[in-house]
């Protein structure tokens, strides 16, 4: 196993939905829905939607999370949650969460927010801790997965978004070699 890199594991961006980051929630509420039910019949192996800018280019992805968060705009204004947590203030983002009216009113004006926002309203690229490259070794993943509690790392080859590498395939692969130990 220590020999596998992203490529062995990733998932094409070709084989996966694709959503414009002009899309409203709603449409990608209804597109989140579409992929889950093709996935649920065996039509679609790909649950998870990538954004593509104008251009066709794939910026990032939507997913059901996302469009919880972009029904609270407010998250906009702040990033610092995982470092707050990573150093145990966690109390501190309690705190915010009050200041900032983060969920004040989760339904209030709920059909409003899924026309009116869009997705390049909330949408963000992805981070540092989310890239890895298709040679990179599935050791730098698996720590990036434990630490940052990503569902997918984005595959990035000549600063485009070639594919994913979905937390549940390493997992997967990792569930395998262990059971291996034991025969």
């Amino acid at each position: 196993m220590e020999a596998l890199t992203v490529r062995d594991l990733m998932v094409a961006a070709e084989k996966f939905p694709k959503i414009s980051l002009q899309a409203t929630l709603y449409e990608g509420l209804s597109a989140l829905e579409a992929a889950q039910e093709k996935f649920l019949s065996g039509e679609s192996e790909q649950r998870i939607l990538l954004v593509e800018d104008e251009a066709g280019k794939v910026i990032g992805k939507f997913s059901p999370i996302d469009l919880l968060g972009g029904l609270e705009t407010n998250y906009g204004r702040i990033d610092v949650e995982n470092a707050l947590n990573r150093f145990g203030l966690h109390y501190v983002w309690t705190s915010m969460q009050r200041d900032y009216n983060l969920w004040e009113n989760p339904f209030k004006d709920l059909c409003r927010k899924a026309e009116g926002v869009r997705i390049k309203d909330f949408l963000k690229a992805p981070s540092k801790g989310q890239t890895v490259t298709p040679d990179d070794p599935l050791n730098k993943c698996f720590h990036l997965f434990v630490m940052n509690r990503h569902d997918a790392l984005f595959v990035m080859e000549n600063n485009r978004i070639v594919g994913l590498l979905r937390f549940s395939d390493v997992y997967r692969k990792v569930s395998e070699t262990m059971k291996a130990c034991t025969r």
